[in-house]
């Protein structure tokens, strides 16, 4: 093979290498090949504008620093600059400053640059340095992106000699190719880096929007990863042949992070909505005020006796009390409570600047007798609209190849294995893994929440309890929840973020559904 079907195999190979440390090890080998070079170092430039030690190399030393190496380089960075000058004590730093390239026959030599800094590790070393070749890396906007710098170039018996003008051009001409892959995998990694912010950007923003649901959104991707990074080293069972990338990874990050982008459309009195009779207010305050015209009525009600007064007043109170409970919308509204909340709001009639009413009124009546939380029909439509707006926005995205799926990853949370969810009432076998992973990663945060104030945060014995019910009734994956529990992620993510009252001991074997590993068919 001649030189330029290696040159072209060797373009090849840094152009698909992803990995920025393996990159530059491979340009350095391959500078170090062509150049029949003894050694050689490759550097990166640091944000504070200094050379920094990416891979070293030295045959004669047997000496193989950084790159994949895992072994540290403790040399520290090399500064360009020094008050503004060029530090002339070191040949790269030259070489990068001036965009030159330095090639040394001898370094032992007047060669007209100081090379002590070479000769004091030398000394060191017990190494002899004599041939020296600098090149700084500049993309195709000349801009420099590294310092490729090769030791010792040898003739065929092995011998020190010089590094030759051809022998330098096609460096250079290698150089120069890394600098250009180099720069358009920084590009690239920018725009991931970039993307992967604005995701988590419109998730803080949605986080902000809201006091009750802050860090929801924070903590769905947590989980979500936990459970994805726990099925794929599962080996076993159903999910055994599950497998996932780095690259699958990220897409599922970047999913998990806009799950619920369209909560920026959502109203803030309905998303907030902590109570039944809260609009943009609690309007329990103005029902409170009409109960206190209520008792001054009957305190002041000439047509009965003390003795009326107080049992009325005192039925007043217990009413009173009963609608201020029923608006927190903690516990299910049976018909006897619905019921009541309709005779109560008769049973004191009112006058209110002349006007007579009933003590409260239809829209009132309407809130307060929700069954279940605190949203009426029109209101749970409208939160759960959120995912239509979330399809919308997902769907309109031109997401790369390898991000291609985030929609479908993003969108499917509500979704359940039995086709009831929405917003596309999609089954289990119309969902991909990680997918029905993200639903079983919402539902455990909405239950363990400790910042909604319509509900007090439930323990892990109590969320394993609803979610092994929501596995029988076929609402979630049921080999994802059984990963869910073998692996642990329930707990890894508890000692993260949960309240130490939370984590409470249990019988795994009590939770609905699950068996042990050893007891399943």
């Amino acid at each position: 093979m001649n030189d330029v079907e290696r040159f072209i195999d060797i373009g090849i190979a840094l152009s698909t290498e992803k990995n920025h440390k393996v990159l530059l090890e491979k340009i350095l080998l391959s500078a170090k090949f062509f150049a029949n070079a003894d050694g050689g170092t490759i550097y990166s430039i640091s944000d504070q504008n200094e050379l920094k030690f990416e891979t070293i190399i030295n045959d004669s030393l047997e000496l193989h620093l950084g790159g994949t190496t895992g072994k540290n380089i403790d040399f520290p960075n090399i500064p360009i600059y020094i008050d503004d000058k060029i530090n002339n004590k070191a040949i790269v730093a030259i070489a990068a400053a001036t965009g030159e390239i330095i090639n040394i026959n001898d370094a032992y030599q007047d060669c007209g640059i100081d090379t002590s800094a070479a000769k004091k590790m030398d000394k060191r070393t017990g190494y002899h340095t004599q041939s020296v070749l600098t090149l700084p890396m500049k993309d195709h906007l000349n801009q420099l992106n590294g310092v490729l710098q090769l030791i010792n170039a040898k003739d065929e018996q092995g011998n020190v000699s010089v590094f030759s003008e051809q022998t330098q051009k096609l460096v250079q001409a290698l150089s120069s190719l890394a600098a250009v892959v180099i720069t358009n995998k920084q590009l690239v990694d920018d725009m991931e880096n970039l993307f992967s912010s604005f995701s988590r950007l419109i998730a803080k923003a949605i986080d902000k929007k809201s006091p009750y649901t802050g860090g929801h959104c924070r903590r769905v991707p947590e989980i979500t990863m936990l459970l994805a990074k726990a099925c794929d080293a599962t080996n076993s069972g159903p999910i055994e042949s599950f497998s996932m990338a780095k690259e699958d990874f990220h897409e599922l990050g970047v999913a998990a992070w806009l799950h619920d982008c369209g909560k920026v459309a959502t109203p803030e009195h309905v998303m907030d909505k902590a109570t039944k009779l809260e609009t943009i207010f609690d309007r329990i305050e103005l029902v409170a005020a009409k109960f206190e015209i209520a008792a001054r009525d009957i305190a002041s009600n000439t047509t009965i006796d003390d003795q009326q007064k107080t049992e009325q007043l005192q039925q007043l109170s217990e009413d009173r009390q009963f609608i201020t409970i029923a608006n927190k919308g903690g516990e299910f509204f049976d018909q006897d409570k619905i019921d009541r909340v309709k005779h109560i709001a008769k049973q004191y009639p009112i006058t209110i600047a002349g006007v007579d009413q009933n003590l409260l009124t239809e829209n009132e009546i309407y809130n307060l007798v929700i069954a279940r939380g605190t949203l009426t029909p029109e209101e749970r439509i409208i939160i759960n609209g959120h995912m239509d707006i979330t399809v919308e926005m997902l769907e309109s995205m031109q997401f790369p190849k390898h991000l291609k799926r985030v929609p479908e990853f993003a969108c499917g949370h509500h979704e359940k294995m039995d086709g009831t969810g929405y917003p596309k009432g999609l089954t289990r076998d119309q969902m991909s893994i990680p997918a029905r992973i993200m639903a079983i990663a919402d539902i455990f945060e909405a239950l363990t929440a400790a910042d909604r104030p319509y509900k007090p945060a439930k323990t892990l014995s109590e969320t394993l309890t609803i979610m092994g019910w929501m596995r029988l009734d076929d609402h979630i994956d049921p080999d994802l929840f059984d990963v869910f529990i073998d692996q642990k992620v329930y707990l890894e993510f508890a000692d993260k973020y949960l309240l130490a009252s939370q984590i409470d001991d249990f019988d795994l074997n009590k939770i609905p559904g699950y068996k042990p590993p050893e007891l399943r068919n």
